[in-house]
């Protein structure tokens, strides 16, 4: 149907029209919501749960990582290499023997994950540490045979290698290895030949136990596969030590960061990690998507309830409508039609109190409708002015609003650096100053005392001088009489930033960095924030004194980096607050460094 179509119908029908369509589009727009929300809240339990893999995972590499460094230490111990290389039984039973039983012995009571430990020199000579429980498997043909074939593997003889699992045919149990050779290294006729090997039983028990505890929903599983993609635990026992075959089907590549499949039957998120000790060995979790969901279902609930609700308010709402717009607006064409006949002492019948009523009232009453413009046009004045008002408070807003991320970034910067050279005294202290400046810069109030402001400043000047190591010698004077006055909040630490990144930061030297605080001869607050850094040219200058007085637009296109952002931020909050005679002015020369000063009223506490 056209647009001319659609003007020639009847304004009922035309109204009717509206509404069913206005219906459409709300119900479209409440499914599209709903759905929206749905998939958003399904990323969000698939990211948790992908967060929740990784500490697992990670648990579990530590866990590897300090068997094979406790297994390192064995098979590097020289006495461990004598052992496997003396001919002198004696010897190797009375005098290395126990040195070799103590130090394995440690070993095991040192790492709980840890069953037991055997040391096998070539000839077929073996000694050990066993817990009481799991040890018969070590004296068993089964046990003998399963490791035969990792002594022979080419990859086992160069490093250590963890083994798939092997089931005791008698009890039941099931139990995996980690296998390192012993290269003998002392000096001996055998000098960097395998002499032996070590063999560690992992205690799958403590591993059971770490998957178990991880906190997933309630039907989720968690799975640790080896090399074989057998299950070596899980928080299912139903599927420990078998292959899962479902698991196998799904496309590996897209599992790291979670795939949508249907297992058994039941739509779930699959999701890999890899493990960084053991090669082809990975961590499988299945999530049921219904259980990621399950909070949906009184939003969908409420959502439901409230779409039908409103539907049904606009259905009663279009007949009222109709029926209380249509009646008077025919009314009102009829008179109007009759006043075209020039029936001068017919009035328009004021059928009704709403717009239309207001109509028909109007033209009965031609001071009315003046009285009436006169008042439309003060209102529409008085939009007009609070539109300006909330114009200069988004701009004000706006302003303000790039000074704190550029800080927060370069802080964190910092604490990162800290963190990677020093220890944490350094990281708590640039924490301690950077929750000051944090409280601070968070304070409702735009306006604060003086003393507040130097606080941040010092707080900000502690965290630079861990960050630079006291390479910058830096000062604040500031008179006593200014502490209890007030200032804008966050003015001087952004200009103090500058001074550090984009002057003293670059001098090859150390520097200094002063900040003054006075009133002026025109009895005005007057702060200075000197450096001694790089300086800036005098083109670069005029052009930084150009942006200061730039709208906010013209300043963000003309400083894609935002060196000068901050600057003139600062200078705009200033004018917008205290008017054209205060702001922010900069004077500098190359070489010679820089400085910034910062004009403001007195104002009293």
């Amino acid at each position: 149907m056209g647009i001319l179509q659609i003007s020639r119908l009847k304004l009922k029908h035309q109204i009717l029209l509206i509404f069913s369509f206005s219906i459409i589009i709300f119900t479209s727009m409440e499914l599209y919501f709903y759905y929206s929300f749905y998939d958003l809240t399904q990323k969000r339990a698939s990211n948790y749960g992908n967060k929740i893999i990784e500490q697992t995972r990670q648990k579990i590499d530590t866990v590897f990582n300090d068997l094979e460094v406790s297994t390192n230490i064995v098979v590097n111990n020289k006495k461990i290499q004598e052992f496997t290389i003396a001919d002198d039984d004696y010897k190797r039973a009375f005098d290395i023997g126990a040195y070799v039983i103590d130090l394995m012995e440690y070993m095991r009571s040192f790492n709980s994950y840890v069953n037991g430990i055997v040391i096998n020199d070539s000839e077929g000579r073996r000694i050990y540490s066993l817990a009481t429980s799991n040890g018969d498997i070590f004296f068993s043909n089964q046990y003998a045979e399963f490791i035969n074939s990792y002594k022979l593997d080419s990859e086992s003889v160069e490093k250590g290698i963890y083994t798939n699992i092997l089931k005791d045919e008698k009890t039941g149990s099931e139990y995996f290895f980690y296998i390192a050779p012993i290269i003998e290294a002392i000096g001996g006729v055998h000098f960097s030949q395998q002499t032996g090997y070590c063999s560690v039983m992992v205690n799958t028990d403590r591993l059971q136990e770490l998957v178990k505890n991880t906190d997933l929903t309630p039907n989720s599983t968690l799975y640790l596969l080896n090399s074989r993609n057998e299950v070596i635990a899980s928080n299912n026992t139903n599927f420990r030590g078998i292959l899962f075959k479902d698991i196998l089907s799904v496309d590996r590549d897209s599992l790291t960061s979670g795939v949508k499949t249907n297992i058994n039957g039941e739509d779930v998120i699959v999701q890999e990690k890899d493990l960084e000790q053991a090669d082809g060995w990975r961590i499988v979790s299945i999530i049921p998507v219904h259980e990621l969901t399950t909070d949906m279902n009184a939003i969908k609930n409420v959502s439901i309830i409230a779409g039908i609700g409103i539907i049904l308010s606009l259905i009663i709402l279009g007949y009222f409508f109709l029926n209380n717009l249509t009646r008077p607006v025919m009314g009102l064409v009829a008179d109007m039609k009759r006043m075209g006949k020039r029936d001068m002492g017919f009035r328009v019948k004021v059928r009704s109190t709403n717009e239309v009523g207001v109509l028909a009232y109007d033209i009965n009453s031609m001071i009315d409708q003046m009285e009436e413009m006169a008042s439309n046009i003060l209102n529409t004045q008085a939009r007009l002015y609070e539109s300006e008002i909330s114009k200069k408070q988004v701009e004000f807003s706006a302003l303000q609003s790039q000074i704190n991320p550029h800080f927060l970034y370069n802080t964190l910067n910092c604490i990162s650096s800290i963190g990677l050279e020093y220890g944490s005294k350094e990281i708590a202290q640039i924490t301690s100053s950077m929750s000051k400046i944090f409280r601070y810069s968070i304070k409702e109030d735009e306006v604060v005392l003086i003393s507040e402001e130097i606080q941040c400043v010092q707080a900000y000047m502690n965290i630079i001088s861990i960050r630079y190591e006291n390479k910058f010698m830096m000062e604040v004077h500031v008179d006593d009489k200014l502490m209890q006055m007030k200032t804008p909040k966050m003015i001087l630490q952004p200009i103090i930033e500058n001074s550090v990144y984009h002057g003293l930061e670059r001098r090859d030297a150390g520097g200094s960095l002063h900040v003054k605080g006075q009133i002026d001869t025109n009895g005005d607050v007057c702060f200075q924030v000197t450096d001694s850094g790089i300086g800036i040219g005098f083109d670069e200058l005029e052009s930084l004194k150009a942006k200061l007085h730039m709208d906010y637009s013209e300043r963000v296109k003309n400083s894609p980096d935002g060196k000068s952002i901050g600057l003139s931020n600062i200078n705009k909050r200033i004018k917008l607050m205290f008017g054209e005679g205060y702001g922010v002015s900069i004077e500098s020369k190359l070489d010679l460094g820089t400085t910034v000063i910062v004009k403001i009223p007195a104002i009293s506490n």
